[in-house]
């Protein structure tokens, strides 16, 4: 049986949505970090490296230590703050024969709609920057801010969704985005479904993953 692995502070409608799509939900609960609206965000945990999931189980609560976990991994590249990166991440980019590339934002794949295996959608100037140099890296630059996140000015667009199936999924509606337009063409123009849930505001709850 297929499991999906969200934040318990995922909307209702999403986790209703998963249900029934057949998907058994794993819901991380809110731990011991310094952010309790970051604890519960299963890309600190989970990273999904394309060949499938891999995970760590203990994490150091101080930043950037629980930040290990939370690269880009795509068909030919890994991306991350490489500092921060997890020997095991490494170990695995390496063994895949990935070009490793470094950027400043240590959150990579909370800040990375990863849509297919060579195309992302993201704010990060710095990562936009870094990927110039990968021309066959499709990146979809977008406007900062717009996804709320607890405690925080605001939240990032790949920790407010995932890849589900043939979807890319939203935690909320895709609509109160000011780029939803562009959103929603580079995902379609991928041969994929843009699924989100009408009047909710996007809300960053670390990445939807499934196995």
């Amino acid at each position: 049986m297929s499991t999906a692995y969200i934040s318990v502070r995922a909307y209702d409608e999403l986790k209703r949505w998963l249900s029934a799509k057949g998907y058994v939900l794993k819901e991380f609960p809110e731990g011991d970090l310094p952010y309790p609206a970051i604890s519960s965000h299963p890309d600190i945990y989970i990273s999904d490296t394309k060949n499938g999931l891999i995970r760590q189980y203990e994490i150091s609560g101080n930043y950037p230590d629980y930040l290990g976990f939370n690269g880009v991994f795509l068909d030919k590249y890994f991306i991350h703050n490489l500092k921060y990166t997890s020997p095991t991440l490494i170990s695995q980019a390496e063994n895949m024969g990935l070009t490793l590339v470094n950027v400043r934002q240590g959150y990579t794949k909370c800040s990375c709609v990863v849509v297919d295996g060579s195309s992302i959608i993201t704010a990060d100037k710095g990562i936009i920057s870094a990927l110039s140099a990968c021309p066959d890296i499709d990146v979809l630059g977008i406007s900062e801010g717009h996804v709320l996140l607890d405690g925080f000015e605001y939240g990032f667009i790949g920790g407010a969704s995932g890849r589900v199936g043939n979807s890319i999924v939203f935690n909320g509606d895709i609509k109160t985005h000011p780029d939803c337009d562009a959103i929603k063409a580079f995902i379609e123009g991928r041969g994929l479904e843009v699924v989100s849930f009408p009047g909710l505001k996007l809300y960053d709850i670390g990445t939807i993953f499934t196995e």
